[in-house]
């Protein structure tokens, strides 16, 4: 028998008691406060916590707590002003306090009865993209290659799982109220991450060329405790059985100090993005083709080489101009790269800020605003060549037939 928790107003309340009753539900407590339904979960281990959307009933202390005990909350709204409360807290289980009972049931137990992932024929890659602290372009490349995985035909999801700043959201022109990957790591870590709860936390980017799927980041930088290492790990495991190619937008730093914390069990910052470069097939290291960029780049990817396999990691160079390099700038970056680092055929993506500006400002990909770009081009043969070498017509139009069908509903 499934054990529910209750904290909402007294009418709200009674009414739920009853549905439990008639449903075969045994109600676990009654509370007045998401205080009070914190310090209760302990003591009478709920299944499912059904509460009220207002800031009295649903705080950040409950939200720890129920996730700690592998509680899944179920939030009623009444107002609009309590669906942002609850949105702004990461919480996506909502549901209107006028809502039959059959809709919560769902809610409560429809991902439940299959708690893993149900075995799919495909096996995604994964792609992760990575740089050293300075801005070199990692955000933008990760979009970049989304866009034309997906204008190729494939099924592609792309995810925020940077710890330092989330900034895909504002670049695509997305909602980041409620951070689609910490969803999922909060799903992940209470064994709840199937294939229909990543299409329903997962935001779409719809485009004409190729739509794909966006698990937006945290917009908060506190919030990085909910990226464990282990939670990413199964997240990024639960998409590769989902799209055909996973994009992760990584953090900078790759840090190992933090382990010699005493608390072996406390959560690492960096621990999210070390996991996604350990579920990796595929690494692209980003850095800038200027004097300061090159230098933070060959002393990062030292470190790199420690954390992943050299042969997964492709060197893309970002930003070449002249400008900054001098003449011929190509050639003397892959000079330094060769004598500073061993690194042997890098790939080189001329400097076009007028047409990330555009993509920027209209919150798009630069493939939809400035398709002649010169470095979508080059990002474009970067994909051809070396990460989809073979893409297939026929799943390009059974694809984008899919996608037309589902934005005209």
């Amino acid at each position: 028998m499934r054990r529910v928790a209750l904290a909402l107003p007294l009418a709200a309340e009674d009414r739920m008691a009853m549905e439990l009753v008639r449903h075969g539900m045994e109600l676990a407590s009654r509370c007045s406060s998401a205080d009070e339904l914190a310090a209760a979960i302990e003591r009478t281990q709920p299944d499912f916590a059904i509460i009220a959307a207002s800031p009295r009933y649903l705080n950040d202390r409950l939200m720890a707590e129920a996730d700690a005990a592998g509680v899944r909350l179920l939030a009623l709204v009444a107002s609009d002003s309590e669906r942002r409360h609850a949105a702004s807290l990461g919480l996506l289980e909502v549901a209107d306090v006028e809502a039959e009972w059959a809709v919560l049931e769902t809610l409560l137990v429809g991902s439940q009865e299959e708690p893993n992932l149900a075995p799919l024929e495909r096996r995604g890659r994964v792609i992760a993209v990575w740089g050293p602290a300075g801005s070199p372009g990692r955000t933008s490349l990760a979009i970049c290659l989304a866009s034309e995985l997906a204008a190729a035909g494939h099924t592609v999801a792309l995810a925020d799982v940077d710890t330092f700043s989330g900034s895909i959201a504002p670049a695509l022109g997305l909602l980041d109220e409620a951070p689609g990957f910490a969803a999922a790591c909060r799903l992940a870590a209470a064994d709840s991450l199937t294939q229909q709860e990543l299409e329903r936390i997962g935001q779409r980017y719809l485009s004409s060329r190729g739509s794909f799927w966006v698990l937006t980041g945290i917009g908060r930088p506190n919030r990085w405790p909910e990226l464990s290492a282990d939670r990413v790990g199964k997240v990024v495991r639960a998409c590769r059985e989902w799209v055909d190619f996973t994009i992760l937008d990584t953090g900078f730093s790759l840090e190992n100090d933090e382990e010699i914390s005493s608390d072996l069990f406390a959560p690492r910052r960096n621990g999210a993005t070390l996991a996604a470069l350990r579920e990796a097939g595929d690494v692209v290291a980003v850095g800038s083709a200027d004097p300061v960029g090159l230098s933070r780049f060959l002393r990062a990817h030292v470190d790199l080489l420690e954390t992943v396999d050299s042969e997964i990691v492709t060197v893309v160079m970002n930003k070449i101009r002249a400008g900054a390099i001098g003449p011929r700038a190509t050639s003397q970056v892959r000079q330094a790269l060769l004598r500073f680092g061993g690194i042997n055929s890098p790939v080189f993506v001329p400097h076009d800020q007028a047409a990330f500006d555009a993509a920027v400002l209209t919150g798009k990909t630069v493939l939809d605003v400035a398709g002649r770009s010169s470095a979508r081009l080059a990002i474009a043969t970067l994909v051809e060549e070396r990460l989809a070498p073979q893409p297939t017509r026929s799943r390009r139009r059974a694809w984008s037939g899919r996608s037309r069908v589902a934005e005209a509903n």
